[in-house]
């Protein structure tokens, strides 16, 4: 019997996973940008985030988009925290919502940077680590006017945030991965910054 209810939740969890990143493929800002009559891959970065969309396609299209992408994240690890099934599967499933917007299947793999989706997993696998993390987003951006600056600060210093708020090992290791990953998408637009030609907050494209 113990087995039997081991195996059903291990097959919950793997099926929570798929979904999340399933779900986490969904490009909203394609979506939204389409509705709109552009295509936000051809414009612009070519990314699918909310600030490429901004500045594409306006101020509506971007904070549907960003709820779209965050609610990604927080959708992924809510299911797997209703289904009981462990932080170690929170993190999976938080973690597969991101890859599966960076590397989406609805567009050939490709995708946004998972900028909006992280912060939704780290909001609700880690509050207070995801609050911290959204004010040094917004002072960075405040300051600087970059967005994607405001992202490699803030997540790069999300290690140490979810150490300092007691986040434990668990849900270090994962922030870490996070870290990494988003940094890896943001490898071109930190070249840009140090080049002095990354596009800045409300710029439009020309």
């Amino acid at each position: 019997m113990n087995n039997l209810i081991g195996q059903m939740a291990e097959i919950r969890a793997l099926m929570v996973i798929a979904l999340s990143f399933l779900v986490g493929s969904i490009p909203f800002g394609l979506v939204f940008t389409m509705r709109s009559g552009v295509d936000i891959r051809s414009v612009g970065s070519g990314n699918t985030g909310a600030t490429n969309v901004l500045r594409a396609a306006g101020k509506k299209a971007a904070v549907l988009t960003l709820l779209g992408d965050l609610l990604k994240g927080v959708a992924a690890v809510a299911l797997a925290r209703a289904l009981d099934l462990g932080t170690a599967v929170e993190g999976v499933a938080g973690l597969c919502s991101v890859l599966g917007h960076d590397f989406s299947i609805f567009q050939r793999f490709r995708g946004g940077k998972g900028v909006a989706t992280s912060l939704g997993v780290v909001l609700i696998y880690i509050p207070m680590a995801g609050i911290l993390t959204c004010i040094i987003w917004l002072i960075t951006v405040f300051l600087s006017r970059y967005s994607s600056l405001g992202a490699v600060v803030s997540f790069s210093a999300l290690p140490a945030v979810v150490w300092a708020v007691g986040g434990g090992t668990e849900k270090l290791v994962f922030s870490a991965i996070i870290t990494m990953l988003l940094l890896y998408k943001h490898r071109t637009n930190i070249s840009n910054i140090l080049k002095g030609t990354e596009s800045r907050v409300g710029q439009k494209i020309s």
